[in-house]
């Protein structure tokens, strides 16, 4: 099996683009291109934010799945590499519950 990227894109509106690709160069330049059309073409230019590398790509697109459902604050913790902030996120269940333990 091949292995395969995780990475997290910060488009020119602020939002984030959450993707999994084998070949992260080539995929970057498609978004930036807008080869493909759909979200990130309509918010170019877009920037890598985040990578992680997986030996196994199936691993790779269950992260990617994992990271689309999170909140915008979790993602921006991974992406500047705050792993405490991150794993309290983890636990937070809701805004009022996140509010407390961040307090």
């Amino acid at each position: 099996m091949k292995g395969g990227w995780v990475y997290i894109l910060e488009c020119s509106d602020g939002s984030y683009y959450t993707g999994s690709t084998s070949l992260l160069e080539k995929r970057i330049w498609q978004h930036m291109e807008g080869v493909y059309g759909g979200y990130t073409a309509a918010r170019r230019p877009v920037k890598l934010r985040w990578m992680q590398w997986s030996p196994d790509i199936r691993d790779a697109i269950a992260l990617e799945r994992q990271i689309k459902g999170w909140t915008r604050r979790k993602k921006e913790a991974l992406v500047k590499g705050e792993r405490m902030l991150l794993h309290l996120l983890s636990e937070c269940k809701n805004e009022s519950h996140c509010k407390k333990k961040l307090s």
